[in-house]
């Protein structure tokens, strides 16, 4: 998957030091969240004035010096169960640390951060406000490095799908013929569908057997009700087994915070803000969007993503594909609304609705109008 970090960023300590090595100078650049209590000297005889220092530990003579010379220090803040100048996306063995630990899920980083994220939000304190808001702007700015150059293409659907279904099996399958296909999958990060469909794409470079094998294991635990820490290790059971999985995106929220991620996305952008993680979820899916069933946050969702279509505001229309006619024309008669809207509009060549997830793939490549990959 491709990345790119800008060239006044730096993220890791291998780039402090090639920077200060290559240049001798961290004008302008801005240091992220990366630890600088071993280069003490380094800070000291280098040329800081402009640079931003953010979340980096440091030496009080350091931090006092870089300061004296011309640098902004945002310095850590204690005591945060996350960091929110955090240069890069979470990974599920960040997030689930500590889910085999006596207390399960809930003395994992994931569990402690929603914890913190429901006290602070309820007590309005500026501060937690301010800090969420860093965070949330750090995960995108991680999110947008990750997917330069990347076909994105977003699965959605309700997160009640359970495992050992007929469904959710469709969705892992659909998952792995898009990843297949060349394209990176992105789902809200969270269970039931999304789950299937990053699991999908976790096993699109191994064998064939091995989605089903992986099915039968994690039906086991068919939901995150009512053992989240049950759900999740069913997950790293499969992960486990099969390491070498390939890689998808998932962009969960701590807004839903009882929805814990899913564990088959190798990059998760979690965010505090739901309404800044759904718009980017969705404007980042520039290969289309496929909708499995779901219920308000997937009908939600699918007119978020056909108001900028409709007016064109970023652009060509990309491609959307609902799937189950029943559910969108019946259940939640969502799909005769969007025909509506797209009537004698360019997006009304870019949508479809088909029954099964098995049609979407086809679908997707047809409305793209693309001969890149077989979908």
């Amino acid at each position: 998957m491709p990345s790119t970090t800008s060239d006044h960023e730096i993220e890791t300590l291998a780039e402090f030091d090639e920077v200060v090595a290559d240049r001798g100078s961290l004008s302008k650049h801005r240091v992220q969240a990366v630890d600088l209590t071993a280069r003490t000297r380094s800070l000291l005889a280098t040329d800081v004035e402009g640079a931003v220092f953010l979340g980096c530990p440091m030496e009080p003579e350091a931090a006092a010096q870089v300061r004296a010379r011309g640098a902004l220090v945002f310095p850590p803040v204690p005591g945060l169960p996350f960091d929110p100048y955090r240069g890069h996306l979470y990974t599920p063995d960040e997030l689930f640390e500590g889910l085999a630990s006596p207390d399960g899920y809930e003395a994992t980083p994931d569990s402690r951060a929603y914890a913190w994220f429901q006290r602070t939000k309820a007590d309005g304190d500026v501060f937690a406000s301010m800090l969420r808001a860093v965070h949330d702007d750090s995960i995108s700015d991680a999110l947008d490095e990750l997917l330069v150059g990347a076909r994105v293409v977003g699965v959605m659907g309700g997160h009640a799908m359970a495992r050992g279904t007929d469904a959710y099996a469709s969705a892992a399958h659909l998952g792995r013929t898009l990843a297949r296909a060349g394209l990176t999958v992105a789902t809200g990060g969270g269970p039931g569908a999304m789950e299937a469909a990053n699991l999908g794409a976790y096993a699109a470079p191994l064998d064939d057997a091995m989605l089903d094998e992986a099915l039968e294991l994690l039906a086991k635990s068919p939901s995150f009700t009512p053992s989240i820490t049950d759900w999740a290790a069913a997950a790293f059971e499969v992960r486990t087994r099969w390491p070498d999985g390939g890689p998808s995106v998932g962009i969960p929220t701590w807004f839903y915070g009882h929805e814990p991620p899913n564990a088959f996305a190798a990059h998760l952008a979690k965010y505090f803000a739901n309404a800044t993680r759904e718009d980017g979820l969705l404007a980042r899916s520039n290969a289309g969007v496929i909708f499995l069933p779901g219920a308000a946050g997937t009908v939600q969702e699918i007119f978020d993503n056909a108001t900028p279509n409709y007016y064109e505001s970023r652009g060509e229309p990309t491609p959307m594909v609902l799937v189950d006619r029943a559910h969108w024309t019946e259940r939640l008669p969502t799909w005769p609304l969007l025909q509506a809207l797209a009537r004698e509009r360019s997006m009304e060549s870019r949508i479809a609705l088909v029954d099964t997830a098995e049609e979407a793939g086809e679908a997707l490549k047809r409305l793209s109008g693309s001969s890149t990959g077989q979908v």
